[in-house]
């Protein structure tokens, strides 16, 4: 990968993580975004930036030991999404937000650990699929990491208690359209708690599945 292929990376991180900061997907210095590159390291947004305000010079490059080579120092989540890339070989990127309504389920007592939203539309399946519970963690708790590592080789989202989302994807706008459609689906979710509403069968889960690889 050139220079100039990185750099055009760069731009597309910074264009989506402004169109997130403007809807309200994340606020304040919160949230990251990190790309996987050719040569096994990543472009990863730095610690304490606003997405809604990145500078692409200054977006962190890590050698694939994790050596800062270019950019300002890496997100202190970095461990998170070095977990995720471990256990998921096609992920080429991945987004993880504090948005307002995915946050909310995962503050719900009741819900279920192993899927924390029911299939409520296909497409909610085609992108996310099952989204497991991770049990709290202070942020920046490294052991996070290790509990993201034993869901995500099964799982290409999973959800952080107390916390947000963690979204793999193929590629940075899958990853994002992915992150965008838990967060629409847990909405959705909110809205239809004590309506008992119509979910997909195993069955047409199952066949989109089977039809929509993630990664």
């Amino acid at each position: 990968m050139t220079t100039a292929d990185r750099n055009r990376l760069r731009e597309r991180i910074a264009t989506l993580g402004k169109s997130l900061f403007d809807r309200g997907l994340t606020m304040g210095a919160s949230g990251n975004i990190s790309v996987r590159l050719e040569d096994g390291g990543w472009l990863m947004t730095p610690t304490n930036a606003c997405l809604g305000r990145l500078d692409p010079a200054r977006i962190s490059r890590l050698a694939g030991d994790g050596r800062l080579l270019e950019g300002d120092a890496p997100t202190k989540e970095s461990f998170l999404h070095r977990a995720m890339y471990d256990e998921r070989p096609g992920a080429g990127a991945i987004v993880h937000l504090h948005s307002t309504h995915s946050v909310a389920v995962s503050c719900l007592p009741d819900i279920d650990p192993g899927d924390c939203i029911p299939p409520l539309t296909a497409y909610y399946v085609m992108r996310v699929g099952r989204l497991p519970l991770v049990p709290y963690h202070v942020p920046g708790d490294p052991t996070l990491g290790d509990a993201v590592r034993g869901l995500a080789g099964r799982h290409s989202a999973v959800l952080l208690a107390n916390h947000g989302p963690v979204v793999a994807g193929r590629d940075l706008e899958a990853a994002v359209y992915a992150t965008e459609e838990l967060e629409e689906t847990a909405k959705l979710y909110l809205l239809l708690r004590g309506h008992n509403p119509r979910v997909l069968t195993p069955a047409q889960v199952a066949d989109l599945e089977a039809r929509f690889p993630r990664d």
